[in-house]
């Protein structure tokens, strides 16, 4: 990973390059911003212009052996921990390590990688990924060592607000007094969630989302797009790849939600309970970070036919099949419920966050929605 596969960033990645040229390189930051910005590959590519042999005033040489190992994620000095999950009836604990392969393979395919993606990858289903309390352990082990080769022992951990706990106050004591040489790198997109006193210990870097010209020239490079569908994907993204990427090509889970919400919709119009009990009764059963994302979804949506409603095209970010549908629905998200609208979803979203019944909490989503589409 080196810092030209960013997408933009360059105030970011400047100020990573200045930290190393100067020696000022902090032993333990904090890359926080939206997701689908490039925060991961960010981190990835200023531990491989760290350890660089031969590094140049704008990355990494590429051919050093450091380079050749970080090439592959394989370096013996750089560590990672990411969200994972247990089975049910799993007789040992599940460490980062024992999905070590699969993850090296997914940064290697794309450095963009949303929580939902990679719970889609390890097949987590109705799991809820977490990084476990026992992981401390681990990192307090590798990080207790000599480093193998480079100066500095790198440990990348994806999304610290997923941590337990106990395993968050475990690792406060060694990000105060770190081991020589030891560099913890953390990227969030929720910073708000992770241990105050660990986020106190941190150097903080910003990460924004990605400017728009930036973003149309990577799409233009990538070549797969017209124009027109570039321009489409640029204004749908408000600065997140991801995004981007998803407008181009929707995939199940999209089409999936589309299809629901609609059919959601309908059902409330018409009342028909029974169809919309039968309607709680599937998305509570789907998983809770798919249930969050499909609040995220619907959240997006009522919001975005409110603007289709009132006729301000410049702040809808829909698809062209949203669209589409949206020229009948949107009458029916108006000033006077896209708040209550906003505030059921909003409610759905915390209770799931909180393990809440998900049943429970979509049926009682579906007879307020009933109560809402007719205002």
């Amino acid at each position: 990973m080196f810092f030209s596969d960013i997408i933009g960033q360059e105030k970011v990645k400047k100020r990573l390059i200045t930290s190393v040229r100067e020696e000022r390189i902090s032993h333990a930051q904090l890359f926080a911003g939206p997701e689908g910005t490039g925060k991961l590959g960010l981190a990835i590519a200023y531990a491989r212009y760290i350890s660089c042999r031969n590094r140049s005033g704008t990355d990494s040489c590429g051919v050093c052996p450091s380079c050749r190992k970080y090439a592959k994620l394989a370096h013996p000095d750089l560590h990672f921990v990411f969200p994972v999950f247990k089975l049910k009836n799993a007789k040992k604990d599940a460490y980062c390590d024992d999905s070590l392969g699969i993850w090296r393979e997914t940064i290697l395919r794309s450095p963009y990688l949303s929580l939902n993606q990679w719970t889609g990858i390890i097949e987590a289903e109705n799991a809820q990924v977490t990084i476990y309390s026992h992981e401390s352990e681990s990192i307090i082990r590798k990080l207790s060592m000599k480093s193998a080769e480079a100066e500095f022992k790198v440990m990348i951990i994806w999304l610290p607000e997923k941590m337990q706990p106990s395993c968050a106050n475990k690792l406060l004591k060694m990000i105060e007094e770190p081991p020589s040489k030891t560099l913890f790198l953390m990227v969030t997109e929720d910073e708000g969630s992770i241990l105050p006193t660990i986020r106190s210990r941190t150097q903080i870097i910003r990460v924004p989302r990605i400017e728009d010209h930036d973003l149309q020239l990577a799409l233009e490079k990538d070549g797969r797009y017209d124009a027109e569908t570039i321009a489409e994907m640029v204004h749908r993204a408000e600065g997140n790849y991801l995004k981007a990427l998803e407008f181009a090509n929707p995939g199940e889970e999209t089409d999936y939600f589309f299809d629901k919400f609609q059919q959601i919709m309908r059902n409330a119009f018409k009342s028909d309970i029974p169809a919309l009990l039968n309607d709680a009764e599937e998305l509570g059963s789907i998983g809770r970070e798919r249930q969050k994302n499909f609040f995220l979804y619907a959240l997006r949506l009522i919001r975005d036919f409110f603007m289709m409603n009132l006729e301000k095209p410049s702040l809808v970010f829909l698809t062209h099949k949203e669209k589409e549908w949206g020229k009948k629905f949107s009458p029916f998200i108006n000033e006077r419920n896209i708040i209550p609208f906003s505030r059921v979803f909003e409610e759905g979203y915390k209770h799931i966050s909180m393990n809440g019944n998900g049943k429970i909490i979509f049926t009682d989503v579906m007879l307020k929605i009933t109560t809402l589409i007719r205002k």
